[in-house]
């Protein structure tokens, strides 16, 4: 009796293809898009500039305007990924709220013991990366996403 590998079953579906982001080409190709996307969450969140500028990873505010601007540049690996990461914040919310609650839930305090009582946003503007990756991770959760 011969042994059988264990395979996956066949499906339909199938992954989508991996971004390097470490390749220029992928930033290229993401970058416009990615800018888009954030500056009309910021507008949606209502954010303040210095907040938007934070969450960017600490942007000047003459870049911010100019990119704000001109968002046709290629970003760097670290932004691409805080910009993915709010876009799927943005999303998560979207699913577990309606559209008034999401779009103020970051500038609301949140009992939750992961902001101790602060807003999500002065949550992830402290925190950086890392913090925005935890309520991803957070809301991914809570919409049965994990």
């Amino acid at each position: 009796m011969s042994a059988t590998p264990f395979a996956y079953p066949v499906s339909r579906f199938e992954a989508a293809p991996f971004v390097d982001l470490n390749a220029k080409a992928g930033r290229e190709r993401l970058s416009r898009s990615a800018l888009r996307g954030f500056f009309k969450l910021v507008e949606r969140w209502k954010l303040r500039d210095e907040d938007a500028r934070d969450l960017l990873g600490g942007l000047s505010s003459s870049a911010y305007y100019e990119w704000k601007k001109n968002p046709g540049r290629v970003l760097e690996v670290d932004r691409i990924t805080r910009i993915s990461y709010l876009v799927g914040i943005y999303k998560a919310l979207h699913i577990l709220y309606g559209d008034k609650l999401a779009d103020e839930w970051v500038s609301l305090p949140n009992a939750n013991a992961i902001f101790g009582g602060r807003t999500p946003l002065a949550y992830m503007t402290g925190g950086g990366l890392l913090a925005m990756q935890t309520v991803r991770k957070l809301l991914d959760a809570r919409r049965g996403g994990v």
